[in-house]
């Protein structure tokens, strides 16, 4: 029997009321099941975004229901819920969430504080090596570039062996050839931890990487039929679905 990580049921999101009020996210139904990789497409201000935070219960939807591992989350105070974000829910953003006064390994050090299960040392060290990172462990992200700073969220994210691992535009500030490379990782990941992974994402390159597409348009999520591959100029395959020119 498969095991869904993530279950939206009907879920909305509604901002303001009266003349201001905007509908974020129609009703949505969507289940992740684990070792499933998921990406989310779509143009800027569909939505893609609240789905995300929703699923990962950084947001509460206005009506339906979210579970994690299980749990129905929508009904819990902050504090279970920043619990269960904290036991099961990795974050990839595009901020890539890092406290800017730790070293790289100080961020990893602090998860060892407040979570079990983290990744053995070996296991970090594997880690940081094929993200390219295992030379920064002593540097705050102030002195690392853009994609630097990706790759540790990325580590970060990992680390903690979520169940559940939610990111956003993960290969938004690297070259190709590493965007390939974080994007297998994340596969790699989700298969071996047997993580549900949902990854919002204009990046048409990566979807060999993954087991379903979806499309999210004004508010409204769709499942994507799989196409006829088409082959990129790099010479790999991919969905018949054009990137957001605004940011591809």
């Amino acid at each position: 029997m498969t095991e869904h990580v993530l279950q939206l049921n009907e879920v909305t999101k509604t901002f303001g009321s009266g003349r201001t009020e905007v509908q974020a996210l129609k009703k949505t139904t969507l289940e992740v099941a684990r070792g499933e990789v998921v990406a989310i497409i779509g143009p800027s201000g569909s939505g893609k975004s609240t789905l995300l935070t929703i699923a990962g219960g950084l947001q509460t939807p206005t009506d339906g229901e979210v579970r994690i591992a299980g749990e129905r989350i929508t009904d819990l105070n902050e504090k279970r819920r920043s619990r269960v974000r904290l036991e099961h829910v990795g974050f990839i953003l595009q901020s890539s969430n890092l406290v800017p006064f730790l070293t790289v390994s100080e961020q990893l050090r602090l998860l060892d504080k407040v979570k079990k299960n983290n990744m053995t040392a070996e296991e970090r060290d594997g880690l940081l090596e094929e993200l390219g990172i295992e030379e920064l462990t002593k540097k705050y992200p102030g002195s690392l570039s853009g994609g630097e700073r990706q790759r540790v969220a990325i580590a970060k994210a990992l680390y903690s062996n979520p169940s559940l691992l939610l990111a956003d535009e993960p290969t938004a500030s690297l070259d190709s050839d590493r965007a390939f490379e974080v994007m297998g990782l994340l596969k790699s990941a989700a298969v071996k931890k047997n993580a549900a992974t949902i990854v919002v994402t204009h990046d048409t390159r990566l979807m060999d990487y993954v087991d379903k597409v979806y499309k999210m348009v004004d508010g409204s999520l769709r499942l994507e039929e799989r196409h006829e591959a088409e082959r990129l100029p790099d010479g790999r395959t991919g969905f018949l679905e054009e990137a957001d020119p605004d940011h591809a």
